[in-house]
């Protein structure tokens, strides 16, 4: 076993190698001797690594102490806490010093810390301050603690405003680091640590860097738990070595943190303010990753450091797969989940905010660490930043300040420090920065940031060429033998050109001249079409992908049709699925033929001149001499196909070029064969990339290495185009020097430019005073965006006026004052757009450049360069300074929504419903109430296809057999998946799941969202039914054996199912009484989203749910109503049912006990399947059984899932990602009372079940009443948090926490056989208790009218009270006007509210503060609701409501619960009864309420007063206008009504005969409640029996539920309350 030995603080402690728990159980025993050992771990590291270590450490611990009774021999104790940073508080660290205090452990103790960067941390402080400092023992299990966190001595815990804010320096006896247990790590966990060693080796060591830059792919992949042991020289060890060496040589120098130290906080200062933002979802590394690159643009922007060390920083990040941006797809996510649970989203002030609170900072400024170069930074310690320099370089837009260029000098840095107090080298171990040589010294800007009185002439060179540095890493890699690149362009094109040539493995790369230099290969995606067709291939099935990036995924169409199919002659085949993804664009699948086969290939002179340069580039390997022709009028970018050839020329091939002079001629570019050897000549790459309109806005500027020889093409624009515009160019063969025009005073003439060029001319061009036209830019159309109306656009905001022409645009200039400021721009992330508006904004004030880092496709540091003065570290610079102020600017974001929940779903968007099942099974009937109950029509697939192939579906199967009618199904299914795709259900036919292709047309459909429902009968029915169904044709083999062929496809085809059972377990009846028809209204109705059945959570309103305890839910349907009697929810405990015979119930027998309780309540069911560790009956050893359950309940429509936190996470996830409109309750319970409220391991599962529950439920266990007030004050603590919470503790004592609980609570009832759980209450039990501790006060409710004596009002709310526990009263008051006394009672604290009859409706109107929508609509109040007033001045506020429309409503889907949307509907009354009545067919979504009343002009009034509803009055009953009614509502007194005629009767409303359509059903209501049968029901029963009748006690009783609901926020207990009314009523 080879073990390296570090030095720290002058003491070997250090011990680095792999599989070294042998060597650290001896060298505690022998050099650390102690009378305890306590090892504390995570229960994540615990199962891995806990017991061999004790095991080793018991058999060492023998072999020195071979008797066990001998008083020296020491204890080994071990104590696990939970996972993860929610672990690392101060509640945290209490819980391990009790434990250390329980188990007597004295100041001899040795503390060993097995675990993460956490586990380190956390008792590395326990240690420092246990008995006042403890040995403590770092055994860091993960590469970050490994390289980082567990060297040093740093020990903290978080609070909440910061990591690590609390803590002490206390440096560790031992560090033991054992490369064995990365075995275990996941790859993101090892990248995570990885993240650390890049920061090291950037900061100190280069060559380290370098080792890391050439081994991504080995460093991830080279453990795994199978691996062999690695030896010391292997890189991933050498890393981890350079990285503890670099490590300990600055803790040694610097052990408190007072300078040096602070350098290995680079990427912190704000990697950890991101990740107080993140956690836990990204992790620190991750976190870290993001911060090193944007301290790097610091440093890049205060002029310290050059882009081609920022490129390679990187690229080096991104090569392990670790954040680099903010807008990486990690931390957004994080974000959007962070703040979905009430948490702060990312901000650039948030950011600053959380950075202020950082350790190191020194008063204002923010200390960061500063790059000079790979390998060292600027001075040896953090330097101090001001806060507008940090927004900079975090906001994602900029403003540039208008003003004269050359006139703003950028405040310096303060003075570095250099040399270390007290320094000695040679004392330190490791690679040591050279403090002894003073850093070049930076130019002095001007005093205090003023600008100065002289423009200065600028000299400026801009950065490489991104055209040139990509062709020249294609050479270079075809190349053989060695290339150097110099000056080459680092951005994100290049960045993804070397990555491709590195995964084709096409070159290898390193770097020379501290980073400047580029020892080659690399590479750009448009050129990899024709780089993948040279590859060797492997095999034959082997193939290479060319990806593209977002941008040229925008610019689908230039990869698109002959674009891409223009590559084909040279020699390459798509595979059959060549598109990978939309056809005619990027990715392609690219089959290798090894070679091209060369010859003559002709290309549309329209293609991109980089496909045309792709071929050029790879025809000296062609198999024969290549001549490629280019036909078309024009050649696309002429000069960047020349500059292609003078590349090529440069690297030593030999082309033969021959111009025809014809412009519908092709152009010829022979390529002689000739071997690659001679592509091994080095190249400087020097050329650099076009010129903007900058110049012209200072009096002079002069480009150097940009001239007439220049091989990008671009270098034209200054004498073709500026100097046409008015300015002053003088170029030579090297340099271009322009004068502009007096500002402002630029010609505008007619011209055509350069193919990229036109875009920054268009900006400029914007700011002349005569007309400009551009022309010959049309293929600008397909650029990163459209480039044309892009400018159009953007200039409009400056009010400046456009014309698009067909191959360009005019531009009409206008003075500088009359340009508008302060103008938002969007650059369409189009790097061109970008710079040509920023030049513009030096002289339109306030504009904002949105978008800022799409420049980084070209000019990185565009923005820092539009600033900052010259250093000698920039690889691209100003030579003097453009002196331009840039400012960061954050964007607004878009406007939340007042609540997070998403936008109500309408009927004619939601995905359509499908119905599959056996015929006979429903389908059509289910469908039938399912359109109607969610107002959608339906299509029967039957009767479709009967009439597209215009013949009954008997006939075409006897015709043409089941073999063609199955094709003429799939093709009508799919056109009817497609023409049909929203707003309709769908059924199906019975055998739609025979053909594979239909299947999978369904599973799709599934999982993009839609409904396919399976609508399930029993086998007997549908046997029963299809033995005597004749219209349809015979299957002609057995029923039986049909539906056990199609079982397996209906539910693998559907992802809800709904049982249309004809009878319940046990043989009672599941027909009749509207059950069916309302349990088809609430599955339809939750599943599709439109009406999710969910119970309200907010806090205004407590809510519960009962748990039965049944095996069986039978026999308790009968009295379902008296058990749910107040509660919102009914909980079915899956674990507790029994199925005979069987250990668990099988999905079978859960269906049809679901399927039962259906039928019996349309209350939310909480669908639990309770395991015995979790205090139920379902075995722990079934987790995959407990899946199948409550992945069943979702597909049954169940609206809330039980999942147990403990469960596997995969199945976790699987299930969150089925739940659809269902709600996850994710619980955690604790039986045994060990899990205290106020410990760390409860926090740990709020945290948890907060990220995968729409509900968190977590139950503890009270020893005594205290318990309750610790769960409170933990309530507290997480209220913050959007997600509901159900917090309770079982037990007696616990009771006081149920009565506290405001969400879900579950509740007992005296019928059940037994409680759910220890301490469990009744909904009465917990009412009267909230009233004994003055949480629920006693009201006092009335009815104000007259005459009031007989109202059956006080026995229906009174009666509700009393069976809920209430305290309530419900009282009369008695009069015909408003008096003193009522306005007393309206005034007393304990008033409730009131019910108002006639004759006061209107006049207490007068005496209210504010009226609901429905009682201003119809006119009149019947129902006074106290509630909270907005002003502090008025306590509460008394609203007018009327509840008769609701009353009307509930009445009537009592007895049609799925009626919506009728066609038509009639009142009888023009009265105000009657104004309720049109106000609620409204709201029922009635098409035509007709009106009738004898008296017209009262039925017109009521018509007019409802002008916006399509309210016709008529003449006559039975004759209507537009169909007949199917809801009538007579508000006429029943005496004043007849069915009969005769002398006498003439005074009354006549009802005649052919008043009801009695060939269909519809519902009559008469408000009228005596006598029990009106003249209008009995005519009903007689003329139409199919008709639903209402009685007018009926509506009294539906309206006072309505009231009490809205009185009290609880449920009325209806059957209770009917009961006793209609006893009173029948008495």
């Amino acid at each position: 076993m080879s073990v390296q030995k570090i030095s720290i603080l002058g003491k070997e402690s250090i011990h680095v190698g792999f599989n070294l728990v042998q060597h650290i159980s001896d060298t505690l025993l022998d050099t650390l001797p102690s009378s305890t050992y306590v090892l504390i771990t995570d229960t994540n590291i615990a199962p891995l690594y806990l017991q061999p270590i004790a095991v080793t450490f018991a058999q060492a611990t023998d072999v020195r102490f071979p008797n066990k009774s001998d008083s020296a021999r020491p204890r080994f104790l071990t104590y696990t806490i939970p996972p993860g940073e929610t672990t690392k508080t101060r509640e945290g660290k209490a819980e391990i010093e009790d434990f250390l205090l329980r188990h007597r452990c004295t100041r001899d103790t040795v503390i060993i810390a097995l675990g993460g960067g956490v586990i380190g941390d956390l008792v590395g402080f326990v240690a420092a301050t246990f008995m006042r400092g403890v040995r403590v023992v770092q055994v860091p299990t993960s590469l970050l603690s490994m390289v980082d966190s567990a060297i040093g001595g740093k020990t903290a815990v978080d609070a909440p405003l910061g990591k690590n804010l609390i803590g002490a320096f206390w440096q560790p006896a031992y560090i033991f680091v054992d490369a064995a247990f990365l075995r275990t790590l996941p790859v993101r966990e090892l990248a995570n640590g990885l993240a650390e060693v890049i920061k090291t080796a950037a900061i100190w060591d280069e060559a380290a860097f370098a080792l890391l830059e050439a081994n991504s792919s080995t460093l991830l992949t080279c453990l795994s738990s199978s691996s062999p042991a690695l030896d010391l020289d292997h890189p991933l060890l050498t890393l981890i070595i350079s990285s503890i060496n670099t490590k300990a040589t600055i803790v040694s120098r610097d052990p408190r943190e007072a300078h040096l130290r602070g350098l290995v906080n680079f990427g912190h200062s704000i990697g950890h303010a991101i990740e107080a933002l993140v956690t836990p979802y990204v992790l620190h590394g991750e976190c870290i990753s993001a911060g090193m690159v944007l301290e790097a643009e610091l440093a890049r922007a205060a002029g310290v450091l050059g882009q081609v060390s920022l490129g390679r920083l990187r690229r080096c990040i991104e090569s392990y797969g670790l954040p680099s941006t903010l807008s990486d797809k990690r931390i957004l996510e994080a974000e959007k989940r962070i703040v979905a649970a009430g948490g702060q989203p990312i901000s650039v002030d948030t950011l600053l905010d959380r950075m202020s609170v950082d350790k190191k900072n020194a008063g204002k400024l923010k200390r960061v660490v500063l790059l000079e170069r790979i390998g060292k930074t600027r001075e040896l310690r953090a330097t101090g930043i001001a806060d507008e320099d940090i927004k900079k370089v975090l906001c994602p837009a900029v403003r540039v300040v208008a003003g004269t260029p050359g006139t703003y000098a950028k405040p310096p840095l303060p003075p570095p420090l250099l040399e270390i107090p007290d320094a000695d080298p040679t004392q330190l171990s490791g690679p040591v920065p050279n403090a002894q040589i003073a850093q070049a010294s930076l130019v002095t800007p001007a005093p205090n940031g003023k600008a100065t009185t002289d423009i200065p002439h600028i000299t400026l060179s801009t950065p490489g060429s991104k055209s040139i540095s990509n062709r020249a890493l294609v050479l270079a890699a075809l190349s053989k033998g060695t290339c150097r690149l110099k000056n080459l362009l680092h951005s994100d094109d290049t960045q993804v050109m070397m990555a491709a040539l590195e995964q084709l493995k096409a070159a290898t790369f390193t770097w020379a001249d501290n980073g400047e230099t580029l020892v080659v290969t690399g590479t750009a995606a448009r050129f990899l079409t024709t780089v993948c067709t040279i590859v060797s291939p492997p095999n034959t099935t082997a193939t290479s992908r060319a990806r593209d990036n977002d941008h040229h995924r925008k610019c689908a169409h230039e990869a698109t049709s002959n674009r891409t199919t223009g590559h084909r002659p040279t020699g390459c085949r798509l595979l059959p699925s060549g598109y990978l993804e939309s056809e005619g664009c990027l990715p392609l699948s690219i089959k290798p033929l090894g070679r091209l086969p060369g010859g003559t290939l002709t290309l549309d002179a329209s293609l991109s001149s980089q496909y045309v340069s792709s071929i050029l580039l790879c025809a000296p390997y062609a198999a024969e001499p290549t001549t490629l022709v280019l036909t078309g009028p024009a050649v696309i970018s002429q000069l960047y196909i020349d500059m292609t050839i003078e590349l090529m020329r440069d690297f030593g091939i030999e082309l033969a070029e021959t111009s025809l002079t014809s412009t519908t001629s092709p152009k010829e570019h022979i390529v002689s064969r000739r071997a690659a050897s001679s592509l091994s000549r080095a190249m400087r790459v020097a050329r650099r990339i076009p010129l903007l309109s900058q110049p012209s806005l200072a009096r002079g500027a002069q480009l150097a290495n940009i001239g007439s020889s220049s091989l990008q093409g671009d270098a034209r624009f200054a004498k073709e185009v500026l100097e046409p515009m008015g300015c002053e160019v003088v170029q030579t063969e090297t340099e271009t020097t322009v004068t502009g025009p007096t500002r402002g005073q630029a010609e505008g003439q007619r011209r055509a430019v350069a193919t990229d060029g036109g875009v920054g001319e268009g900006a400029e061009s914007g700011e002349g005073k005569n007309v400009t036209r551009i022309r010959g830019i049309a293929n600008q159309r397909v650029k990163e965006c459209n480039r044309i109306q892009a400018m159009m656009d953007q200039l409009a905001k400056l009010g400046i006026s456009t014309r698009e022409l067909p191959d360009g645009l005019e531009v009409y200039g206008r003075p500088l004052s009359q340009l508008t400021r302060g103008a938002s721009i969007h650059c369409y992330d189009d790097h061109r757009v970008a710079m040509a508006f920023a030049v513009l904004a030096t002289v339109v004030d306030g504009t904002i450049l949105e978008e800022k880092r799409c420049v980084e496709k070209t000019w990185p540091n565009w923005w820092d360069d539009l600033e900052n003065k010259a250093s000698p570290h920039m690889s691209c610079i100003f030579a003097t300074h453009l002196g331009v102020k840039v400012e960061g600017v954050e964007l607004p974001k878009p406007a939340k929504p007042a609540h997070s929940s998403p936008a109500p779903k309408t009927p004619e968007t939601i995905p359509s419903i499908l119905l599959v099942g056996m015929r006979g099974s429903g389908k059509t009937y289910i469908g039938e109430l399912a359109a109607r109950a969610l107002s959608l029509p339906l299509l029967d697939f039957d009767a479709e296809f009967s009439r597209v192939y215009q013949q009954p579906l008997r006939n075409f199967v006897l015709e043409r057999g089941w073999a063609e009618f199955r094709k003429a199904e799939i093709t009508l299914l799919l056109e009817l998946m497609k023409t049909h795709a929203r707003g309709w259900v769908v059924s199906l036919g019975g055998g739609i799941v025979e053909t594979p292709e239909a299947r999978e047309a369904l599973k799709k459909y599934a999982k993009a969202g839609g409904c396919v429902v399976w609508v399930q009968r029993e086998s007997e029915e549908i046997e029963r039914y299809l033995e005597s169904e004749t219209e349809r044709p015979a299957y002609g083999e057995p029923v039986r054996a049909v539906l056990e062929r199609r079982a397996p496809w209906f539910e693998e085809c559907s992802n809800y199912v709904f049982g249309n059972h004809t009878a319940l377990p046990g043989g009672a009846s599941a027909l009749g009484s509207g059950a069916l028809e309302a349990e088809v209204t609430r599955f339809f109705g939750h599943i599709s989203g439109l009406r999710p059945n969910l119970v309200s959570t907010d806090d205004a309103n407590r809510s519960y749910f009962l748990s039965l305890t049944y095996p069986d839910v039978t026999p308790a349907l009968p009295k379902i109503s008296e058990l749910t009697t107040g509660v919102d929810a009914v909980e079915l405990r899956v674990d507790l049912l029994r199925e005979s015979g069987l250990k668990t119930p099988s999905p079978s027998y859960v269906s049809s006990q679901v399927f039962a309780l259906r039928r019996a309540t349309t209350l939310p069911i909480v669908f639990t399947v309770r395991t015995v560790s979790q205090g139920g009956a379902f075995p722990d050893d079934a987790p995959v059984e407990a899946g199948k359950l409550l992945k069943l309940a979702l597909r049954l429509g169940v609206e809330y899932v039980d999942v147990e936190t403990t469960l596997p996470p995969p199945l976790i996830q699987e299930i969150v990602s089925l739940k659809g409109s269902s709600q996850i309750v994710a619980s955690f319970h604790d039986w045994t009372g060990s899990v205290k409220w106020d410990s760390v391991t409860m926090k740990a599962q709020y945290e948890a079940a907060a990220q995968i529950g729409d509900v968190v439920k977590l139950i503890g266990k009270a020893n005594d009443v205290s318990d309750n007030f610790k769960l409170q004050d933990f309530v507290a603590k997480v209220a913050i948090a959007s997600k509901p919470l159900i917090a309770i503790n079982m037990g007696t004592a616990g009771q006081l926490s149920r009565v506290l609980n405001t969400t879900l609570t579950p509740v007992t009832h005296p019928l059940l056989p037994t409680a759910a759980a220890p301490g469990q209450m009744s909904v009465s039990d917990i009412h009267r208790a909230l009233h004994l501790i003055g949480l629920l006060p006693a009201r006092r409710f009335f009815l104000f009218g007259s005459p009031i004596g007989r109202s059956p009002s006080p026995t229906l709310h009174n009666t509700g009270f009393a069976a809920l526990g209430l305290p309530h009263t419900y009282g009369l008051l008695e009069g015909e006007s408003i008096t003193d006394e009522t306005r007393a009672i309206l005034a007393s604290p304990d008033f409730g509210g009131a019910s108002v009859t006639i004759p006061l409706k209107l006049d207490i109107m007068s005496v209210l503060d504010g009226f609901t929508a429905p009682a201003t609509a119809i006119g009149a109040v019947n129902t006074i609701i106290p509630c909270q007033s907005p002003e502090a001045s008025k306590p509460r506020l008394l609203l007018g409501h009327n509840t008769d429309y609701l009353g009307i409503i509930g009445a009537i889907h009592a007895v049609s619960p799925g009626l919506r949307a009728p066609d038509a509907a009639l009142v009888l009354g023009a009265g105000g009864t009657a104004r309720a009545a049109v106000y609620a067919l409204h709201t029922l979504g009635a098409k035509q309420i007709y009106l009738y009343n004898r008296t017209h002009a009262k039925a017109t009034a009521i018509a007019e007063a409802f002008s916006s509803i399509p309210v016709r009055v008529v003449d006559k009953l039975g004759s209507w206008p537009a169909g007949a009614p199917s809801v009538v509502i007579s508000t006429v007194p029943a005496d004043a009504t007849t069915i009969e005629t005769g002398p006498g009767l003439e005074g009354k409303v006549y009802l005649p005969s052919n008043l009801l359509d009695a060939s269909t059903k519809g519902v009559v209501v008469d408000m009228a409640y005596k006598p029990a049968e009106t003249p209008l029901l009995a005519l009903t029963k007689r003329i139409a029996p199919t008709w639903a009748t209402v009685p007018g006690v009926e509506v009294l009783l539906e309206q006072g539920y309505a009231q009490f609901e809205q009185w009290t926020g609880r449920r009325c207990p209806r059957e209770i309350v009917r009961e006793k009314v209609l006893q009173w009523y029948n008495a």
